[in-house]
């Protein structure tokens, strides 16, 4: 039997973005680090429904030097100190690598249903920026976009509008429950 999962952005969907002239930006380490309200237990109750909680974050600061691997790391290791979460998939490049682990490519989502036996149709990919969406639905799983109103691309299409992973919970957990 395949596995279910919820592949989840880091920054803005778990842990709050920091915003500077209205763009999101990852928290620099551990001391700017805050979880929002209400992800414990969304992430408590889809895990609780049997999928797989997934991080697949974009660290392109890692590439361009103004973080490291072992920053980025930390905040990991935070994170999954109190929250339910399986993995944490990085993509360490900018832009220009041209690698296929960046979002909007599904390379991260791509290898964690290879290496775990995950149905990406029957997964979801919850984020807070374009990429992310579009990630999810090169994969083919069902994405979920939180809208913070960033000033910045918006997705072109998405399956479903959210303002928080709260929300995003209720309506995975409905789907499951009523089909869709």
């Amino acid at each position: 039997m395949s596995r279910r999962a919820v592949f989840l952005d880091r920054d803005g969907v778990i842990n709050r973005a920091v915003v500077r002239n209205g763009k999101p930006y990852p928290p620099s380490s551990v001391l700017e680090l805050e979880i929002l309200p209400g992800v414990g237990d969304a992430l408590n109750r889809l895990e609780s429904a049997g999928f797989d909680l997934i991080v697949v974050t974009n660290q392109p600061d890692i590439a361009r030097g103004t973080t490291t691997s072992a920053a980025v790391d930390d905040i990991n290791r935070k994170l999954a100190e109190s929250l339910p979460l399986r993995e944490f998939r990085i993509c360490p490049h900018d832009a220009d690598d041209q690698c296929d682990c960046r979002k909007p490519k599904p390379g991260l989502l791509l290898q964690a249903s290879r290496e775990l036996g995950i149905d990406l149709s029957a997964s979801f990919m919850v984020g807070d920026r374009w990429r992310d969406v579009e990630a999810g639905r090169r994969a083919g799983c069902r994405t979920l976009f939180i809208d913070y109103g960033y000033d910045e691309q918006q997705p072109d299409a998405y399956d479903y509008r959210v303002t928080s992973l709260s929300d995003a919970a209720d309506v995975i957990l409905a789907v499951e429950q009523h089909g869709s």
